[in-house]
């Protein structure tokens, strides 16, 4: 069994309700969700005129191996109607690997941990809420202590 942590994110479209599919057919399509943060309304990274975001992360056991993964996570975007344009743009709906075990992944179309999450609160908000004490395995830090430390200085509000 694998473990996987993914970040889910919406800022279209009734984003709550949108998060909600996308853990039903996470659910349905990688495994069972273990545990799972509260949502956060983050504000948006990038492009700063949009909407604010909706985020959460997810804990999920998995039979599937991290490249079967994202093919699965990028056919549920699409099913849901994200469309690739500008990066950073407004989307329906985002899902990223943020963690798979401990491995450290780096293959066309995925990088395992997610190589900015250390310099995003909106990640690790909602990471640190079920899993504070979850090593990087590329920095040696805490999922603690990389927000005691992060950069970040978007607001990032539980609801």
């Amino acid at each position: 069994m694998n473990r996987a942590y993914l970040l889910l994110g919406s800022n279209m479209n009734d984003p709550k309700a949108r998060l909600n599919q996308a853990e039903e057919m996470i659910r349905d399509k990688i495994g069972s969700i273990i545990n799972k943060s509260s949502h956060y309304l983050t504000a948006a990274w990038g492009l700063a005129e949009q909407p604010d975001f909706i985020n959460q992360v997810l804990e999920v056991d998995t039979q599937l191996e991290a490249s079967d993964t994202i093919k699965i996570i990028l056919q549920i975007e699409e099913i849901m109607g994200r469309r690739r344009t500008v990066k950073n743009a407004p989307r329906i709906i985002d899902i990223d690997i943020l963690f798979f075990n401990h491995e450290i992944i780096n293959i066309p179309g995925l990088v395992v941990p997610h190589p900015a999450m250390q310099e995003r609160r909106f990640v690790l908000d909602p990471m640190y809420e079920i899993a504070s004490k979850l090593i990087h395995p590329l920095n040696g830090l805490s999922i603690e202590e990389m927000l005691r430390i992060c950069p970040d200085s978007l607001a990032v509000k539980k609801i």
